[in-house]
């Protein structure tokens, strides 16, 4: 079944389907770009810290070399003291640990072990951040006495904003998959209130016409000369389906009652009557397996709508003239299927996806909207399901129905 461009009465929902990757679009550069600005704030930060540390053992190394007085005792308050955030250890030429700062878990160890415990613990993590800075000691002479050792790590702030871009992308994604979800459920309502308005206004007016036609079969009847005519009775048969069109156009939007049924005969007086308003070059064939006593859970009058749309698209691919072959099989797991296949033109590999979306039709003037209600009868009032099994360029369609026994 051969697919063509859609009308442009239904770029609509085309055009919304766009707009809805190009907000995801948006809110990912959105979201890359807050991160990249992030992460440049973290870096001056870093270097903001290891240039402290850096003067902070500047200090303290020269601090431990000189005699106390105002002016030192005054830097060492205003440098050392006054550190906050970053978490330091100063430890001697083997590693002891001498002093630390801002390391909570030091401070409430409540005997020296447990202390030394920690320390030691974090002295690791400093290591693998960071090479320590070191602390030349000397004597009054100038001599060096010994030396100290100045660990430390990136500040709680630094960490958490590390982890910032992070929590940051999570909860955009959230909303944005939020976000999707409304825009498809908004988009899915406005569908369903299109199709069900359409529908029930068809149905309205098909009623003055079909009680006009019924009219004037009964007065056709009525005439002896034309009582007994095989025309009257194609009419009765047209008209008896006029009405039932107008029945499966009230039934949409609500919803159906669904009946145990044989499938087989179902399917066989739909094909009986389309052989008589189709082209005679077209030949059916039907046959169950392993019986025809198959049965599923359908609305008949909804059902035939859709063997009727399915065999009327499949005549229209095979330009009026080939085979249209029709399975009904059991399946697995307590489900019937039905294949209806053509010898038609076959659909592009790259149209399949599309070929159910609204605006998408064979015919130059088609509404593109078949296969659309075929789809939405299957899988929603049906809850069965329907796709393209199998399809080959200028072979042939299969399309596949899998309903609830």
């Amino acid at each position: 079944m051969a697919i063509s461009k859609s009308n442009t009465s239904l770029e609509l929902y085309r055009n919304r389907s766009k707009f809805k990757w190009v907000v995801l679009v948006v809110s990912i550069v959105i979201s890359l770009v807050s991160i990249y600005y992030t992460n440049i704030l973290v870096g001056q930060l870093r270097a903001r810290e290891e240039k402290l540390i850096s003067l902070y053992a500047n200090t303290l190394e020269h601090f431990a070399n000189q005699e106390s007085d105002t002016d030192m005792n005054f830097i060492f308050e205003e440098i050392i003291v006054s550190n906050k955030s970053i978490p330091v250890i100063v430890t001697d030429e083997i590693g002891k640990p001498l002093d630390s700062r801002n390391i909570p878990k030091a401070d409430r160890a409540e005997t020296k072990k447990e202390r030394d415990k920690v320390l030691r613990e974090e002295l690791e993590i400093m290591e693998a951040q960071h090479e320590p800075l070191l602390v030349t000691l000397r004597s009054g002479d100038g001599s060096i006495t010994g030396y100290q050792f100045i660990y430390y790590r990136n500040s709680d702030l630094l960490a958490q904003l590390k982890y910032y871009p992070v929590v940051q992308l999570l909860i955009v994604g959230i909303f944005g998959m939020i976000a999707f979800l409304i825009f498809n459920y908004s988009k899915a309502a406005e569908q369903n209130r299109v199709w069900v308005g359409m529908a029930k206004e068809t149905a309205h007016q098909l009623g003055t016409p079909i009680s006009s036609l019924m009219a004037w079969v009964e007065y056709l009847k009525s005439d002896e000369k034309m009582a007994d005519q095989e025309i009257i009775v194609e009419l009765e048969k047209d008209v008896e389906r006029l009405n039932m069109i107008t029945s499966r156009f009230s039934n949409i939007g609500s919803e159906p009652l669904l009946e145990s049924t044989n499938i087989f005969e179902v399917v066989n007086e739909t094909i009986t009557y389309l052989k008589k308003r189709l082209s005679t070059k077209v030949k059916f064939s039907i046959s169950c397996f392993p019986g025809k006593e198959l049965e599923a859970n359908i609305n008949i009058s909804l059902f035939e709508w859709v063997i009727e749309n399915l065999c009327k698209n499949a005549v229209d691919a095979m330009g009026g003239e080939g085979e249209i072959n029709i399975k009904i099989l059991k399946a697995n797991e307590g489900h019937v299927v039905i294949d209806i296949s053509d010898t038609g033109k076959g659909i592009p590999k790259s149209m399949i996806q599309k070929i159910f979306q609204p605006g998408y039709s064979t015919k130059k003037r088609g509404w593109g909207l078949g296969l659309t209600l075929v789809k939405r009868i299957i899988e929603i009032y049906h809850k069965g399901k329907i796709y393209v099994k199998q399809s080959d360029i200028n072979k042939g369609t299969t399309f596949r129905i899998s309903l609830k026994s």
